[in-house]
């Protein structure tokens, strides 16, 4: 009797503990069956926390090409004088048209004619020719220009909002223009023609020269 007593209680205990086992290896499958999912999305949002880095690390060039604006040039103003005289003062009113030539005037800004010529020199490349000091006619390096400041002041003169501020008459009448609308200047001698550039816009002058005269343009930028 107590044999089988034992022999009983023995099976229930190997009962109990193979259940116990069977319980264990149940919950553990259920473990981790609800656990791979989690780990798989969660390596997912770790790829794509990744790509997003390397896109907003990587350098991309830009191929957007910045185009510098050309201002419009629209003419406000020319003059022109009759030219003549010498090869010598023909070659000196070229060389100082195209010194001048493609000046800038910004709005508020002003234009000094001795400030952008400078001193007529051999250097360069002037050569002497007539000059009126005072009343009378004498050689110097900077023969003919007074012809090229002249023609400046007129064209000057027709645009609105262009004030000049320093010009002065020849002590002895010119040839190239009317007696009253002259404009003399000298580096050496302190005369200058200045106007300043109140018109509201950018402005520049054009200068050139030919056998037969002095052309000047003046043109507003936009």
């Amino acid at each position: 009797m107590k044999k089988s007593l034992i022999a009983i209680i023995s099976v229930i205990i190997i009962i109990a503990i193979g259940v116990g086992i069977y319980m264990l290896y149940n919950n553990f499958n259920s473990n981790n069956s609800s656990q791979e999912p989690d780990l798989a999305k969660s390596e997912d949002n770790k790829r794509q926390e990744n790509i997003i880095n390397e896109i907003n690390n990587t350098y991309i060039p830009s191929n957007t090409v910045t185009v510098p604006v050309t201002p419009v040039e629209t003419e406000i103003a020319s003059f022109s004088t009759k030219l003549s005289g010498d090869s010598a003062r023909l070659n000196n009113i070229n060389i100082t048209c195209n010194t001048i030539n493609g000046t800038t005037i910004n709005n508020g800004q002003s234009f000094s004619f001795n400030s952008i010529v400078g001193q007529p020199s051999a250097e360069k490349g002037y050569q002497e020719a007539d000059v009126i000091v005072d009343k009378q006619v004498e050689k110097g390096y900077g023969g003919g220009n007074c012809q090229v400041s002249t023609t400046i002041y007129n064209a000057a003169l027709e645009v609105e909002g262009i004030e000049v501020t320093e010009r002065h008459p020849h002590k002895k009448k010119v040839t190239y223009i009317e007696e009253g609308k002259d404009a003399a200047v000298s580096y050496s001698g302190g005369l200058d023609l200045k106007f300043t550039n109140n018109t509201g816009s950018d402005i520049k002058i054009y200068a050139s020269s030919d056998n037969d005269s002095v052309d000047v343009r003046i043109v507003e930028l936009k």
